[in-house]
């Protein structure tokens, strides 16, 4: 269930997005996963940032109330992660790090090597969520893995266990076996909703992570249902996709090293759409062309 999100509301008044670096840091509301660890509606995506650049960026958006960083063994800068964490004024304990191992550790023991080898380069004695990279179905070693990270769930060596680029079919493979993942973290923006995914998620309790929210290197926001409601409310038509995403019940982890994008991709909590408003933005939806497709691609 979502916390402090509220429901879609027209908002009467647009509102001219300012955003004062000063001000107290704006935290994120959270969604509740269901073993009960929280987990914040936005967060900070680190692909393809290097270690010195992670190191400065997440450090300033802890700073700004980001309390949700996303890296993997993959992006190699969990090294300058774990520095911005340990620099950071924020306690460990309101941070939640996400992070993601490849497919050599596809194994019920090969698991908890991934798990300390990253937790070793990140400097932190545990994670908040694990997630299986990609599911390389060739291989077909994921559930394995996935039975692997429960243990480590058991052991409280992380909080929560998740899977990253899984499609249904792959969903329904873990679930075959008696697993289900608390968070499946997809390709997903208001050009590709993930229909089917999305409901799958639904039905067992699973919550929707976006990577690549502002779409992937495409033209959505400047689309005019985008620049439109942008106008309307007075924010970026960034800060609109954003609260789409958060609305419909998203985690969004968009990527940014600026400090002005990064203010702004957190202060979106004090607006919402209407749900005629959502429902136009869903209505952008093109299928899954552009999507990176699971069952052929990974690492």
């Amino acid at each position: 269930m979502l916390g402090r999100g509220g429901t879609a509301a027209a908002y009467d008044q647009p509102e001219v997005c300012a955003v004062n670096p000063d001000a107290a840091p704006e935290l994120a509301p959270v969604v509740t996963l269901r073993n009960g660890a929280k987990m914040p509606l936005l967060g900070l995506g680190t692909w393809p940032m290097e270690n010195a650049e992670a190191a400065e960026v997440v450090e300033a958006a802890l700073d700004m109330g980001y309390r949700l960083i996303d890296t993997a063994e993959s992006y190699r800068n969990e090294n300058g992660v774990g520095v911005a964490i340990k620099r950071s004024r924020v306690p460990r304990e309101e941070i939640f790090v996400t992070t993601k191992f490849n497919k050599e550790w596809h194994s019920y023991d090969g698991v908890e090597l991934a798990f300390e080898a990253s937790a070793r380069r990140l400097g932190l004695d545990y994670v908040d969520l694990l997630l299986i990279h990609w599911p390389n179905p060739a291989q077909d070693r994921y559930v394995d893995a996935f039975a692997g990270m429960a243990k480590l769930l058991a052991d409280g060596r992380v909080r929560a266990i998740g899977t990253s680029n899984f499609k249904t079919t792959h969903l329904q493979h873990l679930f075959d076996s008696g697993l289900v993942p608390e968070v499946n973290q997809i390709q997903l923006d208001p050009r590709h909703t993930r229909p089917d995914v999305v409901a799958m998620h639904r039905q067992h309790g699973i919550v929707t992570e976006a990577w690549s929210p502002l779409g992937r290197g495409g033209d959505l926001l400047q689309l005019p249902a985008v620049t439109t409601l942008a106008e309307k409310y007075g924010r970026t038509p960034a800060q609109i996709v954003l609260r789409w995403h958060t609305l419909v019940g998203n985690v969004a982890i968009p990527k940014s090293s600026h400090p002005e994008r990064l203010a702004e991709n957190l202060h979106i909590f004090d607006f919402v759409l209407s749900g005629d408003e959502l429902d136009s933005l869903s209505a952008l939806n093109t299928g899954e062309e552009g999507l990176l497709d699971a069952d052929v691609f990974g690492h």
